[in-house]
């Protein structure tokens, strides 16, 4: 799909502000209301836009501890892979989990309420299952950027 500068706009507006309404987009973007819900229709349709969802501080919903998780499978195969992919699906501590190249399997981004959560979580979860070999944890001490969308701008 082509997006041209008006797309990567609506796309950069809506990254920030994910309510704004057809008339709001038309102001910001300099495009009529009746153009900004075409497009944004048909970016959504594309799932270019693939949703819209409220940004909740973890801290306040009681999750402070942030922590990542380095993973090492027992073996290396599809079958066992597929058995650690479905582990994470069940697993709302887990918000985010990335396949890797080198050394670790997997980094899992993972948010408990304190250390006794996270050890319950490594331990009694992860430890245990049997596609795991290796797990090993750092504690996140501050957040120096956390993920506000992407790039779109016509920059770049």
């Amino acid at each position: 799909m082509q997006l041209d500068r008006i797309d990567l706009k609506l796309l950069a507006e809506l990254q920030k502000d994910g309510r704004l309404t057809n008339n709001d987009l038309s102001e910001r973007i300099g495009l009529s209301a009746s153009q900004c819900s075409r497009r944004r229709a048909r970016l959504e349709e594309d799932k270019v836009i693939r949703g819209y969802r409220a940004d909740i501080d973890r801290q306040k919903m009681g999750l402070g501890l942030l922590v990542v998780i380095s993973v090492t499978l027992a073996t290396h195969n599809r079958d066992n892979a597929k058995r650690f992919a479905r582990l994470l699906a069940d697993l709302p501590e887990v918000l985010e989990a990335f396949s890797l190249t080198g050394e670790m399997d997997y980094h899992l981004k993972v948010a408990t309420r304190d250390l006794a959560a996270l050890s319950h979580f490594v331990n009694e979860v992860l430890l245990p299952h049997d596609s795991v070999q290796h797990v090993k944890t750092s504690i996140v001490l501050n957040v120096l950027k956390d993920f506000e969308g992407l790039a779109v701008g016509i920059d770049t």
